[in-house]
């Protein structure tokens, strides 16, 4: 059942949300007022009648046990009698005495027939000195107190009553104080409780209006001023949607120079093979027209190379690799080998310590490799590879790169030097992201630095990684 209502709760709009919890507080707040506070209201109002009564009643019990006389030529008698409220008697055996001038007239003896059979069970009994409660007279309601004492050696019961006239004032007094009060303060919680909900409402409306406008295709925008985690949210959609349109303009602007560059070599190889089918060598020869021919096919394949890995690499190095270590000094040695021959009068100097890092052996080998292709672009004379615990750095004597440059480095679909689309860098922070490591390029005192790095080192079961 409360799964139900929870799920029920949850396929309600905010706003509806909002309307349930204020009328479930509304119906809450009626019920306490209803059971709960009335019931105490009650007891509160007895319990003050009988306070009053035995405050009042205590002056005629010091003067009842100090064998004063009794009658209203005593000082103490006529000063309680002017009490219009309350009235006091004294109860010996089957007689009543007043001893104020009375404030209620019974049409019936029942009342007193009530005080004095009780009166006679308290002189009786041992063990109970005072009795009160309430009766039902003539359609009215009585408070009544009876307190037993001893005066002049005789056991004497002093009575006293009052209708409900004082307990009807005093609960409109209290229901004033206190039931309003609440009342006020509970609407006061309640409205500043919906101004709050709403002004959240609003600005996720908002938010929700420009998503589905985006989705779209329109050019909209997002006006929220709040500094909380709205206005955070806020902010981080718009720089999403500056980011994915960044993104789109420079992915549309790679792909026609992708274009550009497979039609050159697609040409070239179309326009080669059809003179050697006729009989004409472009190239001077035979070999020398093949050899162009195949250095443009491998450069297409080079390209669609880094295209298809570029959408491979986050399966390659998230399937299957729980708690699989490459050893980096195995994977550089054999980059450093291969790379050697790219150019000779690049001299390369290592400094690599025995050290695994998580992920997949071909995911790091392609992502040095990719570091390694860009340091051999711009190296002037040497490349540099350090490697410690967690930390990978290669250096090379490059062009020191513009601090704009930086920071777009790693971004898929920006475009490099010259104005080429590079992939191999967004390889490279795919590789490092999805085993939770970090890439970043800076600027040293002769050249740059690409390093891969991890702050805090997982703990990790050695597998070794799998060459791929």
């Amino acid at each position: 059942m409360p799964n139900s209502i929870g799920k029920y709760f949850k396929k309600l709009s905010l706003t509806q949300q909002v309307l349930m919890i204020i009328l479930l507080m509304l119906i809450f707040l009626a019920l306490f007022f209803t059971f709960f506070m009335n019931k105490n209201i009650e007891v509160t109002i007895s319990n003050q009648m009988y306070s009053v009564m035995d405050s009042r009643q205590k002056p005629i019990i010091s003067a009842l046990e100090a064998n004063e006389p009794v009658d209203f030529e005593n000082q103490l008698f006529q000063y309680l009698s002017t009490d219009s409220i309350q009235t006091n008697c004294l109860i010996e055996g089957d007689q009543i005495k007043f001893l104020t001038i009375p404030a209620h007239e019974f049409k019936t003896m029942e009342f007193y027939d009530f005080l004095i059979t009780h009166a006679r069970a308290l002189v009786a009994s041992t063990s109970q000195n005072e009795s009160y409660g309430t009766i039902r007279v003539d359609d009215g309601t009585y408070y009544y107190l009876m307190e037993k004492c001893v005066s002049n050696g005789e056991k004497v019961v002093v009575a006293s009553f009052m209708d409900d006239t004082y307990a009807s004032e005093f609960r409109s007094s209290l229901i004033d104080s206190t039931v309003y009060v609440t009342v006020v303060a509970f609407s006061l919680i309640l409205m500043i409780l919906m101004l709050w909900a709403f002004s959240i409402i609003y600005p996720l409306n908002q938010i929700r209006l420009y998503i589905s406008q985006i989705k779209q295709g329109k050019d909209v925008e997002l006006n929220i001023n709040r500094e909380d985690e709205i206005g955070d949210v806020a902010h981080e959609l718009i720089s999403m949607k500056e980011e994915l349109t960044k993104q789109e303009k420079s992915k549309e602007e790679m792909i026609h120079n992708i274009s550009h560059d497979l039609k050159t070599p697609i040409a070239t190889i179309k326009s080669y093979s059809e003179s050697i089918k006729d009989g004409i060598y472009p190239y001077g020869d035979l070999e020398s027209s093949v050899d162009v021919i195949l250095d443009n096919a491998q450069r297409l394949e080079d390209k669609v190379h880094n295209l298809l890995y570029l959408n491979r690499v986050e399966y390659l190095i998230t399937s299957d690799c729980e708690g699989v270590v490459t050893n980096m000094k195995e994977v550089v040695e054999q980059v450093v080998l291969n790379s050697a021959v790219i150019d000779p009068d690049i001299r390369l100097e290592t400094d690599v310590e025995e050290v695994f890092f998580d992920g997949l052996i071909e995911a790091w080998r392609v992502a040095i490799e990719n570091i390694m292709e860009n340091a051999f672009r711009y190296a002037k004379s040497y490349i540099k590879i350090v490697v410690r615990e967690n930390d990978l750095r290669i250096y090379n004597d490059g062009p020191k790169m513009p601090e704009d440059r930086i920071d777009t480095l790693f971004k898929p679909y920006e475009k490099g030097e010259g104005g080429r689309f590079g992939l191999g860098l967004s390889i490279v922070s795919k590789v490092t992201k999805a085993n939770n490591y970090q890439v970043k390029g800076y600027n040293t005192e002769d050249g740059v630095c690409f390093r891969i790095y991890r702050d805090k080192p997982h703990k990790r079961t050695i597998k070794r990684g799998r060459k791929g």
